[in-house]
């Protein structure tokens, strides 16, 4: 039997997640005290609803994803490889902008398998493009497309890393990470 929580269960909850995601943005560290006080409840509710705080990570991370897979929906794919390979790019960058330092949460607080699972959906929409590329001579394909894949990924996590660390300028970064991309992505020679 499946109980149906009550609406002010379900608003906590929200509020919880909400708070979650903002905290884990600004500070991947941030205590699960910190992030009750800012949904407005006390840890003992927050308990009640994720058993622990790699709990509310994975959750605030899974609607994070779902939230950026639904907006990289919606980017152009068309034309130019490479131009859209750019679109896509800064439509990516903006999200990981937008989520901050938790994704550098969900690399402390999660198994790395199930980091990489909840990334599959997020590949697969680079995929296609990349495959394109490749195939019309505009990307390199002299290397494997999993790993051309893998570095697209790794790249935008390690500037989401370095804006947080200090070590470049948010302003500064989506022009880096295209830039590394598309030099990686250029066949030598």
């Amino acid at each position: 039997m499946t109980t149906v929580k009550r609406a002010d269960a379900l608003k906590n909850i929200e509020s919880i997640m909400d708070a979650a995601t903002a905290c884990l943005a600004r500070d991947p560290d941030v205590s699960v005290a910190e992030i009750a006080k800012a949904a407005g409840v006390g840890r003992v509710t927050l308990y009640g609803h994720f058993e622990s705080r790699a709990t509310l990570v994975t959750q605030v991370v899974e609607r994070a994803i779902q939230q950026s897979d639904e907006a990289l929906g919606a980017v152009d794919l068309d034309g130019d490889p490479r131009a859209a390979l750019r679109r896509l790019l800064e439509a990516s960058w903006r999200l990981t902008q937008q989520y901050g330092a938790l994704i550098v949460a969900a690399e402390q607080s999660m198994p790395h398998e199930q980091f990489q699972a909840i990334h599959v959906g997020l590949i697969d929409r680079w995929k296609p493009l990349m495959e394109r590329g490749r195939s019309e001579g505009s990307f390199r394909d002299d290397q494997p497309l999993q790993w051309q894949l893998t570095l697209l990924q790794s790249v935008l996590h390690a500037a989401s890393g370095a804006v947080y660390r200090g070590e470049i300028d948010a302003a500064d970064a989506a022009g880096l990470i295209d830039g590394t991309i598309q030099a990686a992505l250029t066949a030598p020679e």
